[in-house]
């Protein structure tokens, strides 16, 4: 069977978030990468993991977010595939951030092929890969093919709750939604414009750099700051 076919077997007949993750996960079967993730990407901003290969997938796919610069975005926003081999070569001067956090989690390769949906370019697939090296060709037409099989879920998953929140405003149709998305930053950002009296974009940057300096996830300082375990202070 070959590497695309093989792909499309993986999703089966899964929906959604689930599909997602079973495409992630034969990413890493199939395509010599030891990660991967697909990315929502709204506004210009990683708004959230909609499929992961696994727990340390996820963290690579959030530190984007966190960091406000990655693969996913850069790949979004061109409309086009970005193939960094190793990042030890490449980290100052394409994301000075990203890079070294890259390399801490001793990932030296990323791929990011944007994801389509209805004419709109709404994510990527992200491929991490410990070892420097490219893509060989036929992994790399896979990732391109992995890439088309990720509108079906997403495009799934918007359409199903659009739909049912269309027909019915008290449903609970974006639970899912939500849950893939990172709703406790925005929450959270919300909050800390009230407290600190200061513009949203202010305080997106100050929830990111807390989380930064701290080593954690913007999701985990977020959801400190809604339980008020923390409070981020004036400067």
């Amino acid at each position: 069977m070959s590497i695309q076919d093989s792909l499309v077997s993986a999703v089966g007949a899964e929906r959604g978030a689930s599909a997602a993750d079973r495409l992630c996960e034969a990413c890493v079967d199939l395509l010599a990468v030891d990660a991967a993730a697909i990315s929502l990407v709204f506004d210009g901003t990683n708004t959230g993991t909609l499929g992961a290969s696994g727990s340390e997938a996820r963290v690579l796919d959030e530190l984007q977010f966190t960091l406000g610069e990655g693969p996913c975005l850069e790949s979004v926003a061109a409309h086009a595939p970005v193939l960094v081999i190793d990042l030890a070569q490449d980290e100052a001067s394409r994301w000075p951030a990203y890079g070294p956090a890259m390399l801490r989690h001793d990932i030296r390769g990323v791929f990011a092929m944007p994801v389509l949906v209805a004419g709109e370019y709404l994510g990527a697939l992200d491929l991490f890969r410990a070892q420097p090296g490219p893509l060989d060709g036929e992994h790399l037409v896979g990732a391109l093919v992995a890439a088309m099989l990720a509108e079906l879920p997403l495009l799934d998953l918007l359409a199903g709750d659009l739909h049912a929140a269309a027909n019915d405003p008290d449903t609970s149709a974006w639970t899912e939604l939500n849950t893939i998305t990172r709703a406790e930053v925005s929450q959270a950002t919300g909050m800390l414009v009230a407290q600190l009296e200061i513009e949203p974009a202010a305080a997106l940057m100050r929830l990111r750099a807390h989380a930064y300096a701290e080593g954690r996830s913007a999701t985990s300082v977020a959801r400190d700051i809604l339980a008020r375990r923390i409070r981020l202070e004036h400067h």
